[in-house]
């Protein structure tokens, strides 16, 4: 349960905090009275402490520099208290106070130099651009500084404070100075040794290009690489799946493709593709585009920064959008700002005729969904071995943003749904829920929990005979074989130059050794659970095509999710949290209208149950097939086909724009010096900084 678990860890983070108090008082107290084995006691179990936190729980020592007692403040109030106890305790020779006092002044300023150091190498570091799948060889870009040194200045301070901790202890319980100054003196030298070691990615041989010269081969590259067609993608950590179901279709148009991205972090969010893969964090920076060959940009989100690029006038921006449903986020008045609008089928023209948020039917553009060919028609699920078993998806959405109940099923029927499903003893369940779920309202997070238990306890009560371990084992072997030709190991310290420089041009063919390991990797994946065992799926794996392709019926909310599915022609059902009633229901969501719909006391179930196993008590077969075209469009010609044409198309548009731009500035003379001058000008003025725009620290 969310909250039990949210309770375990508040309770030892106040534990650590007590702990950690009350070794700084027993520090205290052993240091004034004299008692030298509390103090020692106290001294190192304080550092050991501090040591423990700043690896398991660096979230609470957030909360401690918040209030100003960091690292830095914790570790000079332990070093303060030991010298306090050195000077109290008479067996120490008293002549001790003035050179360790001055050993430490030393030992702080050795590693405040190094922290100073370490700045300045991840800012020459931190390059305007990051790149993935493009050959930086011409760069000459180096392997990054040890993480320790350059990025972990706390872990930094604790470890090298160790010598000089034990040193003083052992001048504490042997009464004899040297140790101390040797302690504290090789904090010191390990502070300094590493400002040195550090200052060595200051030299010319390891130091990075300029801006300057890193943007001066940006923009050589982008004139060799020609790219003419790319997709634009801005938006936070856990939003990437967004553009990743768009990969494997931008890889197959004509032309060029380039994935533009603005988050740093992003590029490693991406997932395996050969596709070049640019961030261009700066606004200043990604106005570059405007001179390259790039004729279309493909949004299949809108964020914050989209408005930053739909400036360049040169290119010709289509919202395809990451998803299609019935919800009022699918038709955003912000799409308006597009040049076109590409959407699936009639069904997505009619929403956004009816919801009237200023997008011209003329600039709607019928596309299809070509990422839906993975997913297996009813009749091929037919045709394969039939199971003792019922699969069926439960895939609800999350709740969304707006507080609608009717976002998601899972706070208010998902446990309903859960518990009739798994009445019955012939239902596999497959519970996938969005990885969202919860991060808006904790009900739905303690709902989701509450099923995931619900599924659990009925694997252990149901019980059978397992996979071998041969199963097992192949699993294994193919998540080895994925994990490798799908991803790029790094060191642990390697930082975003250094894997801008492991990830230069991908190998030949590696697009399709990605795509063969991903088939065998969920082929084996399968068959390593028995057809009895309820499966709980988490994460990126397995895809939610694959999914579909294993289930006989999908129960989902009103999302993208039933229209992808749609595409099968299988049995679904749309759980109804809205309020209303089932009429205006389906009258309201057109994707309803083939399907069942279920109350959130989930009483339908054991009749669409009966109508899946027997596909002649089945009245909606006709129905899912009208619907299926109303929704994704006609089959032929295919998706993927209609896509690319208008993709050319728009780029047809763009290119004449920029001709008939060119001839007209031509006429005028020094009108396009002019418009340069106003750009750049507009570029430095301060209303257009981005606060992402600085360096991270």
């Amino acid at each position: 349960m969310p909250s039990a678990g949210l309770s375990t860890r508040r309770a030892v983070q106040l534990a650590a905090l007590l702990a950690l108090a009350v070794f700084y008082t027993v520090q205290l107290a052993g240091a004034l009275l004299p008692n030298v084995p509390v103090f020692v006691a106290a001294s190192l179990a304080g550092l050991a402490l501090d040591l423990y936190l700043t690896h398991k729980q660096p979230g609470l020592l957030a909360l401690l520099g918040k209030v100003r007692f960091d690292v830095t403040t914790r570790q000079l109030l332990r070093d303060m208290l030991i010298v306090i106890g050195l000077v109290r305790i008479p067996e120490v020779p008293p002549d001790i106070e003035r050179p360790l006092t001055l050993l430490l002044l030393a030992a702080y300023a050795a590693h405040f130099l190094c922290q100073a150091v370490a700045q300045l190498v991840r800012r020459i570091r931190t390059l305007p651009v990051v790149t993935r799948n493009i050959d930086t060889s011409a760069l000459h870009l180096t392997d990054a500084p040890s993480r320790l040194l350059a990025r972990q200045p706390s872990r930094r301070l604790l470890r090298f404070s160790i010598p000089g901790t034990l040193g003083l202890m052992l001048s504490a319980g042997l009464s004899a100075q040297e140790w101390g100054l040797i302690g504290v003196s090789c904090t010191l030298l390990l502070s300094l040794s590493s400002a040195v070691y550090l200052g060595t990615w200051l030299l010319p041989k390891k130091r990075s290009k300029s801006e300057q010269d890193v943007l001066a081969w940006l923009d050589k590259w982008l004139a060799e690489y020609r790219p003419t067609i790319g997709m634009y993608f801005s938006g936070g950590a856990t939003s990437a799946y967004q553009a990743n179901m768009w990969l494997s279709t931008l890889a197959q148009l004509d032309g060029k493709p380039l994935i533009v991205l603005r988050e740093r972090f992003m590029v490693q969010k991406i997932d395996a593709t050969d596709i070049p893969i640019v961030c261009i964090p700066k606004v200043a920076h990604l106005m570059r585009l405007e001179h390259s060959t790039l004729k279309v940009l493909l949004h299949p989100a809108n964020s914050g920064k989209t408005s930053q690029v739909l400036r360049i006038p040169t290119l010709k921006h289509a919202f395809i959008n990451h998803g299609e449903s019935d919800k009022l986020s699918s038709c955003n008045p912000y799409a308006k700002a597009y040049d076109q609008v590409w959407v699936a089928g009639e069904a997505a023209r009619e929403r956004y005729q009816l919801a009237e948020v200023g997008v011209d039917d003329k600039d709607v553009v019928e596309v299809g969904r070509p990422q839906l060919s993975p997913i297996q028609h009813a009749d091929e699920r037919a045709a394969a071995p039939k199971s003792d078993y019922t699969t069926v998806l439960y895939a609800p959405t999350w709740e969304g943003w707006d507080g609608n109940p009717g976002n998601t099923s899972v706070r208010l029927a998902g446990e309903n749904i859960v518990k009739a499903l798994l009445a019955d003893p012939k239902v596999r369940l497959l519970y996938k829920p969005h990885p969202m779920t919860g991060s808006v309202d904790p009900r739905a997070g303690a709902a989701d929990q509450r099923i995931r238990a619900l599924i659990t306890q009925a694997n252990a009560a149901r019980g059978g005979a397992r996979r071998g371990p041969e199963a097992v084992a192949e699993l294994e072997r193919r998540t080895t074989e994925l994990d490798r030709v799908s991803t790029t190991a790094f060191r642990g310290s390697a930082d975003e130059m250094e894997r801008m420089k492991i990830q230069g041009t991908p190998e030949e063919g590696n697009a399709e050794r990605v795509r063969a390991a991903t088939e065998a990797w969920e082929a084996a994946y399968w068959a390593s659970f028995p057809e009895w065992e309820h499966q709980i799926i988490d994460g990126p794996r397995p895809a939610i095509f694959t999914c579909f392709n294993q289930a006989d019926l999908l129960i989902s909310d009103v999302s993208s999710v039933v229209s992808d599915y749609l595409s099968s022609e299988k049995p679904y059902a749309v759980a109804n949290t809205s309020g209303m009633s089932e009429e205006e229901f389906r009258a309201t969501f057109p994707t309803v209208r083939a399907g069942t719909v279920l109350s959130p006391d989930a009483q339908q179930i054991p009749a669409l149950l009966e109508s899946v196993r027997h596909p002649e008590k089945d009245a909606l077969v006709r129905a899912r097939k009208e619907l299926k075209t109303h929704l994704l469009g006609p089959s032929d010609p295919p998706s993927l086909v209609r896509f690319n044409a208008a993709g050319l198309e728009l780029a047809a548009e763009a290119e004449a724009r920029n001709t008939r731009v060119a001839r007209r500035t031509a006429e005028i003379p020094g009108q396009r010096e002019m418009e340069e001058a106003a750009e750049e000008a507009e570029m430095e003025a301060p209303t257009t900084a981005d606060p992402e725009d600085a360096v991270p620290t």
